[in-house]
């Protein structure tokens, strides 16, 4: 018989995790905790992760010319999060923030 004890919530996420084959609650947190360390003040002003999937990090970038510059850093932000956040992407995908019609970002 299944025990009826609670179950942190932490253990609970471990699981969905493995069970979905996605990053661990420490590769997200390290990410997202870690962002501004890993890719510097500059860059972390105009650039933001959105999402890890696979190994694939989607970041957003509020002007065009910051995803022409990601493309050319990306090699520097996987090392960069491998070396500070322990967190492996294999590729980055980078988005452009939509915008409002009269140039206003969109929330």
């Amino acid at each position: 018989m299944a025990s009826r004890d609670p179950v942190p919530i932490s253990s609970s996420l471990d699981g969905v995790m493995r069970s979905l084959r996605g990053p661990t609650r420490q590769a997200v947190g390290g990410l997202f905790g870690r962002w501004n360390e890993a890719v510097g003040d500059q860059v972390a002003q105009h650039v933001k992760p959105v999402k890890l999937d696979g190994g694939v990090l989607v970041v957003e970038v509020d002007d065009p010319a910051w995803a022409t510059q990601v493309k050319f850093l990306s090699v520097m932000i996987t090392e960069r999060l491998q070396t500070v956040a322990n967190v492996a992407v294999e590729r980055i995908e980078v988005r452009v923030e939509r915008r409002g019609a009269r140039g206003a970002r969109l929330t």
